[in-house]
């Protein structure tokens, strides 16, 4: 009778363990299903709202380049790029913003316009490229440390200070210098 109490004590324990270590994958599996789902939508909220931060930093430069008074006066600007590449374009007069994103901002392939800014949404695949664009060609003739040149600057994690000058002219130059 001693013999049948203990094989049946060691069976129930063995029960236990085996539920216990079921229980745990069942619930481990839950956890990635979850996971699987959410991530996606995470990072697809976090990527709006970078669109958004980047939105207003652009805006910033612009109105910063806008106000900026007559010929000699400067003003520096201090930007943090969390995801995406700024870029300075001399050559077309351009300050662009552009990032890979899993929002889709806008319509694909449609124009928004936000003030000054161009907003243009491009489907790729199962991400967007999100570019943001403010043209200076009819007012002013941007250069990036007093060249016509393409300058990008990608996220970091320290900010950038971005020196912008007014030099003056016939058509007036706005000089950027990242310091």
């Amino acid at each position: 009778m001693n013999k049948k109490r203990r094989r049946y004590s060691l069976n129930k324990k063995g029960q236990v363990w085996i539920e216990t270590v079921i229980y745990t994958l069942i619930a481990f599996v839950m956890i990635g299903l979850v996971l699987a789902y959410a991530k996606p939508k995470i990072e697809e909220f976090q990527d709006k709202a970078i669109i958004e931060q980047s939105i207003s930093m652009v805006k910033d430069i612009d109105s910063l380049i806008l106000t900026m008074g007559g010929q000699g006066n400067q003003r520096m600007i201090s930007l943090g790029i969390k995801k995406g590449v700024l870029k300075i374009d001399g050559v077309n007069d351009l300050i662009v913003f552009e990032m890979e994103s899993k929002h889709t901002y806008s319509e694909p392939d449609a124009n928004i316009v936000d003030g000054n800014l161009i907003i243009h949404t491009k489907k790729i695949g199962k991400s967007n490229t999100v570019t943001l664009t403010r043209d200076y060609r009819e007012e002013y003739d941007i250069t990036y440390q007093g060249k016509d040149e393409l300058k990008s600057l990608s996220k970091t994690s320290i900010p950038y200070k971005l020196l912008i000058s007014n030099k003056g002219g016939d058509k007036t130059i706005i000089d950027i210098e990242v310091s």
